[in-house]
């Protein structure tokens, strides 16, 4: 747990220094950040057998992150599609040996990792995009918090034990509580923004990080593996930190975008 605990405060001061100082930074920790999330889910898949083509994935993946900063939503568009016509075209050269299979786990990583995160660039872009990405990252960590805390302490209807044993309804009351909390707040004080919109924020937040933290799980119980790897000590992998932020970021910049004035 200390471990896990100076890994966290670790990251969340490295973004949160370069989010207000220069957003370029932040932008550049993203597609870092983007290139080991592809590698490590590349390499997780590969334990099922599933090649996928990653020099167009991760080619691709930059372009539809910086395009997103750039260009808007617009440019997300059309690097999606060629990105995608580039892995058909990269891995047409091995043959038809396992072609849809591999062609069909390089368009879901693609979707999974750069798509979604380009939703982040989008929010980065706007004037006030330092703090939208502090909203953003916030709820998502508030629910978390509070899903753990709730869940320890009196967690003891299982949401979804299939897929997920440890995860409780009391747990997920808890991320509602401390991820409302924290949407208010940021919303109000970092945005300036009304109240009800953080808890709007902060209720879709927390739901879409529970779904994405369970999809997550179903990926790593289908690939017979604990953690999608393990570069962040007393976290897991890349993949393991960002399973709720890939799902909760477009969700975010719609309620923002269409709630909060830039």
């Amino acid at each position: 747990m200390p471990v896990s605990i100076a890994v966290g405060l670790t990251l969340l001061a490295a973004v949160g220094a370069s989010l207000f100082f220069v957003k370029v930074a932040f932008l550049a920790i993203v597609l870092l950040a983007a290139l080991l999330a592809l590698w490590e889910f590349s390499n997780a898949l590969s334990t099922s057998g599933v090649r996928v083509p990653i020099v167009p994935v991760a080619i691709g993946g930059l372009v539809i992150l910086v395009g997103s900063y750039v260009g808007g939503v617009e440019a997300v568009g059309v690097a999606t599609a060629l990105t995608v016509i580039g892995t058909l075209i990269w891995r047409l050269v091995e043959g038809a040996d396992g072609f849809v299979r591999d062609v069909s786990a390089g368009i879901f990583t693609i979707a999974y990792i750069p798509v979604l995160g380009a939703f982040v660039p989008l929010m980065l872009a706007e004037d006030d995009g330092p703090w939208r990405i502090v909203a953003f990252i916030v709820c998502t960590v508030a629910s978390d918090t509070g899903g753990f805390v709730a869940g320890v302490l009196l967690g003891k209807h299982p949401m979804a034990p299939t897929i997920s044993p440890k995860k409780s309804w009391e747990g997920f009351g808890g991320s509602l509580v401390l991820g409302m909390a924290a949407g208010a707040l940021t919303v109000r004080y970092g945005l300036d923004g009304d109240w009800w919109v953080g808890i709007v924020l902060g209720i879709a937040v927390v739901t879409m990080a529970t779904l994405g933290d369970l999809s997550e799980s179903l990926v790593k119980r289908d690939l017979g593996i604990k953690d999608m790897g393990n570069l962040l000590p007393g976290h897991g992998g890349i993949m393991d930190r960002l399973d709720s932020l890939l799902v909760v970021a477009p969700v975010c910049w719609l309620i923002l975008n269409l709630l909060v004035e830039a």
